[in-house]
């Protein structure tokens, strides 16, 4: 038997992941927690053979870098990361974190079964793209990686010298990019282009 970890917040999701465990014959439930950051201790204190973690976890601690810490210190566990929200950075950063598997969330158990089964079996299985989506007037394909970046670090309310400054942009560049993805959304305010940035999931900062 292959013990499991389940890292989620959403007590729907995880009630949902420990169901899925129950109904498997290759699969149980070694705990279940609801915060990024318990995860390597836990690892240090049960034995566990696979962990499902969220991104975005109690306590806002991030299952990304929590898995980089695990995957470091305890590179036989095996780490899907599982997450609802379409941020274009996530799947890189899992990919650098050295996490096994990604999956973007559905209520399907044969599909998270099935990557599970094909992660214990050394497979890596990533989706082919990230989700589309549409912010204001734009796709999130029609974003350059630049544009993304200065995106990310807008949600915060940082202003254009202190994103600058993150970046190791000029002021100016900032501005300039700022205008052209008002341009292409349609929006009439940086604070319009955040918040739509934010609540449609395309860019996250702090996980």
């Amino acid at each position: 038997m292959t013990n499991v970890l389940i890292v989620e917040d959403d007590p729907m999701a995880r009630t949902l992941f420990e169901i899925y465990m129950k109904n498997s014959e290759r699969y149980r439930m070694a705990g279940a927690i609801e915060s990024a950051s318990m995860a390597e201790l836990y690892c240090l204190k049960k034995q566990v053979d696979l962990i499902i973690m969220d991104v975005c976890t109690a306590l806002n601690a991030s299952g990304l870098d929590a898995a980089a810490r695990i995957k470091k210190n305890h590179p036989k566990i095996k780490i899907i990361i599982v997450t609802s929200q379409p941020e274009c950075d996530f799947i890189n950063r899992a990919r650098e974190a050295g996490v096994d598997s990604f999956w973007y969330k559905e209520p399907s158990e044969k599909v998270i079964l099935s990557i599970m089964d094909r992660t214990m079996s050394g497979e890596s299985v990533y989706p082919d793209s990230v989700p589309k989506l549409k912010v204001g007037n734009a796709l999130s394909t029609e974003f350059t990686e630049c544009e993304l970046k200065i995106l990310r670090e807008l949600t915060s309310g940082d202003t254009d010298e202190e994103i600058a400054e993150e970046l190791h942009l000029s002021a100016w560049t900032v501005r300039k990019y700022v205008k052209i993805m008002l341009e292409k959304t349609g929006f009439k305010s940086r604070t319009q282009l955040a918040v739509a940035a934010r609540e449609s999931g395309l860019v996250i900062k702090g996980y």
